[in-house]
């Protein structure tokens, strides 16, 4: 699939979502629409699958008697078959395009679409049962708990909603998802992008389950310089599970992907994200807790750690925490009203030796000092795990104009000598609503921190002495000069330009009152 049809695909899908919201709130039809494309891309690699099996038998899932003896012995083989390689099952009639089928055909008594939400209600609960005793269970449990069939914002009377979800299956119906086509994740770039385009209209909301994917891309980078494949890659805050996706693209392998998220809408996201990405259900395991309360995944080390966890988030502080692995050795918790330095530590204990971290922070996180100054110096002074500081600029997150920063940790650096310090706040494009980082932009901050480059008003390899020297407050600014000298100002010529000025105001003055003594009127001054 060409590029030109790719985006076509996305804007068709992003279309249907517009124009069948209605008042609906945008928040609560993205749970419908992404769960229904999420439904057809199970049916469509349902049915892809069965029909390989049937091939050499010489018929398709469909043509299936399931009422005959010889249909429910080959359903029962191609179950067994299908709950071991794809995780679910899905019966002939339960597919997407027969739901449709039923919901176009017209009822003879009303005229109306047959209903179908009772049908529909069952099918999405008999995909998660199907998991229920398999490896896959806790992949799929309760996955399509945000998709309520009788909620009255789908309509006022049971014949409005069901007008409503024929409407959009419909919709859905024509498009091709090409899953044919193995090597263009055309479904997972184009649920992507439609991903994006709700974040965009969330506002505050967005940063609950989307990091933009300019900020995705930098961070994706940096964890996997210098590598071509990944055991692990971990995300403790992983929302949509946008950012580990980034990461794969690039490497040519990622075994195992990992991530907890509080939000329990925002976790069946991340879920549905993964395997419409072709991520198999035995290669990733996303949990549904609070990270820093409840942390699923204590026992594992990871190679890569990406993060954008909530700025200045509320957390417990709990004393007990300080005899935890994660926040022992530091002697101090991250005070309550802010949990940045908590997430720190959790992923730093959570980093293996050879692992690479990279984490988006607010500014505060800098130089505050009290509890997470005492944190600081523990990471550079004790352990000497930062290795870069990456400054952004403003307004490049959704729900929130402040700069924010990236760190970087390494447990076994390649330049324990120096912190890399880059200033790319004034490096993008200003938008109406929101800026914008470039790819130029990008590459620069990517390419300035993988040869560790030095540049004038914009990066500089900081010795561990002068950061000790600062009280390691990793204010960029103190590392980073950006400040530019005025041009010189000539007063002389300023004085003569302002003596002409003068000159040709009385010249013209004159002018205008001679005109008015002609006019027998007054001057106007």
């Amino acid at each position: 699939m060409s590029a030109e049809q790719k985006r076509q695909l996305e804007q068709q899908l992003w279309n249907i979502a517009n124009s069948l919201r209605g008042k609906m709130d945008a928040d609560d039809f993205r749970d419908y629409i992404l769960g229904f494309i999420f439904y057809k891309y199970l049916s469509e690699k349902m049915e892809l699958y069965a029909n390989q099996l049937l091939a050499e038998d010489g018929t398709t899932y469909v043509k299936l008697n399931e009422q005959s003896e010889e249909g429910r012995a080959f359903l029962e083989a191609i179950k067994e078959e299908s709950i071991q390689k794809l995780g679910f099952f899905l019966k002939p009639f339960e597919l997407f395009k027969e739901i449709v089928r039923r919901g176009q055909t017209k009822s003879e008594e009303e005229g109306e679409s047959n209903f179908i939400l009772g049908d529909l209600a069952n099918i999405l609960n008999h995909i998660e049962q199907s998991t229920m005793g398999t490896d896959s269970e806790e992949d799929f449990n309760r996955l399509f708990e945000d998709i309520d069939l009788t909620s009255s914002k789908l309509g006022r009377t049971e014949s409005a909603k069901n007008a409503l979800i024929v409407k959009v299956l419909e919709h859905l119906n024509v498009i091709d998802f090409q899953l044919e086509n193995i090597e263009a994740d055309v479904l997972g770039d184009a649920y992507e992008y439609l991903i994006g385009q709700f974040a965009s209209g969330a506002g505050k909301k967005a940063g609950e389950f989307y990091t933009p994917q300019q900020v995705s891309k930098i961070l994706a980078k940096l964890v996997t310089t210098g590598k071509t494949k990944l055991k692990s890659v971990y995300d403790p805050t992983c929302g949509s599970g946008s950012l580990l996706l980034r990461v794969a693209k690039e490497v040519k392998e990622v075994s195992n992907f990992y991530g907890q998220e509080l939000n329990r809408t925002t976790y069946n996201l991340a879920r549905m994200n993964m395997i419409l990405h072709d991520v198999h259900y035995r290669k990733f395991d996303i949990r549904q807790d609070d990270t820093l309360e409840h942390p699923q995944h204590l026992d594992k080390r990871f190679e890569a750690i990406v993060a954008n966890p909530p700025f200045s988030a509320q957390w417990s502080a709990n004393p007990l925490h300080i005899s935890d692995d994660r926040f022992s050795q530091y002697g101090r918790l991250a005070p309550g009203s802010k949990a940045d330095f908590a997430f720190v530590q959790h992923m730093v204990h959570h980093l293996a030796e050879n692992g690479t971290m990279a984490v988006v922070i607010a500014h505060g996180v800098l130089f505050r000092g009290g509890a997470e100054g005492h944190i600081r110096e523990h990471l550079i002074a004790d352990k000497n795990y930062l290795d870069a500081v990456i400054g952004l600029p403003a307004n490049i997150f959704y729900g929130t104009s402040i700069p924010t920063a990236i760190l970087v940790f390494k447990k076994c650096r390649e330049n324990p000598n120096d912190i890399l310090f880059i200033d790319a706040s004034t490096h993008y494009e200003k938008g109406k609503n929101q800026n914008t980082l470039r790819d130029s932009d990008i590459g620069k901050i990517v390419q300035t921190y993988r040869e560790r480059l030095v540049e004038e008003k914009y990066s500089y390899r900081a010795t561990l002495e002068e950061v000790k020297a600062s009280e390691y407050n990793l204010n960029i600014p103190r590392y980073v000069d950006t400040f530019a000298e005025e041009e010189d100002i000539d007063l002389q010529q300023i004085a003569e330009q302002l003596k002409a000025l003068n000159t040709n105001i009385a010249s013209s003055d004159a002018t205008i009152a001679a005109f008015c003594q002609q006019l027998n009127i007054a001057t106007p001054f």
